[in-house]
């Protein structure tokens, strides 16, 4: 991606982040997610067959959703959020799939969530939601931080966190 390129894309995301009314913090999150996104792709997959535009966009929106919701739901709420404003479906699907290592149908239900299934399928999608697993606020992380974070908010054999480490395995495991 070319400099010129990715500081458009910053841009028009940002612009996008304030019109909907993000708070600076959440802003500030999307941009650290995605820049450790980029650097994922070029360390790690040495640009093949990854859209790097496309993981960059996606990263920089993915916590579009905060406006309206913290919770489990913002990812959903986001993808709602981003098919209003006429977002690619790539970039929404990277926004509705990006929580976690990824929602079941089930999960999703019992959480109160249209019973769809939210796990990360494309290797863009799965490089944003790692990338989100590995930054906590705007500050990097380790594999280890999330799982205690993850056992911690919803107990020790929840099946997300099986889910986390093999997508840590998957997205950082690889070498090109």
């Amino acid at each position: 991606m070319e400099e010129e390129d990715k500081e458009r894309i910053r841009s028009d995301c940002i612009r996008l982040l304030r019109g909907v009314g993000c708070d600076e913090g959440v802003i500030k999150h999307c941009i650290v997610v995605a820049e450790f996104a980029l650097e994922i792709v070029r360390r790690h997959y040495h640009y093949n067959r990854v859209d790097e535009n496309l993981v960059f966009r996606g990263a920089l929106l993915h916590d579009i959703g905060r406006v309206r919701s913290h919770g489990v739901d913002h990812g959903f709420v986001g993808g709602e959020i981003a098919m209003d404003l006429g977002l690619e479906e790539k970039v929404v699907r990277i926004i509705q799939r990006h929580v976690g290592a990824g929602i079941t149908a089930e999960e999703a239900k019992e959480v109160g969530l249209p019973p769809v299934d939210f796990m990360p399928e494309t290797t863009e999608e799965k490089i944003v939601a790692h990338a989100d697993n590995l930054i906590d606020g705007w500050r990097r992380t380790s594999i280890e931080h999330a799982i205690a974070n993850l056992k911690d908010k919803l107990g020790e054999s929840h099946p997300s966190i099986r889910r986390t480490t093999a997508l840590h395995e998957e997205v950082m495991g690889r070498s090109g």
